[in-house]
């Protein structure tokens, strides 16, 4: 059986490829898929605006090709991860 964290990151890098198949490229996540994963996969997601989706979108694609990489995709887990853990430890 698996461990824990290699469970948790086959999910991370499942939850790509299930949004970037779905249109281009299936190696990386337009805006479009970007938005529905985060809509969808995420607790905070339906609460965003469209601003700010199109924020997090230009912050994302280092290199500003209108789409989002795996790569790019790993440093916005990163981020999440900082954001949980700053959460996770002023609440204790």
């Amino acid at each position: 059986m698996a461990c824990p964290l290699d469970q948790a990151i086959c999910l991370l890098v499942a939850t790509f490829h299930k949004y970037s198949g779905k249109e281009g490229d299936k190696n990386t996540l337009s805006k479009k898929e970007l938005k529905e994963l985060i809509q969808k996969e995420l607790t905070i997601g339906p609460k965003l605006h469209e601003e700010e989706i199109q924020n997090l979108m230009a912050d994302l694609d280092r290199n500003k090709d209108k789409e989002v990489n795996f790569q790019e995709y790993v440093t916005f887990l990163g981020a999440l991860a900082m954001i949980y853990n700053e959460a996770l430890c002023s609440s204790s």
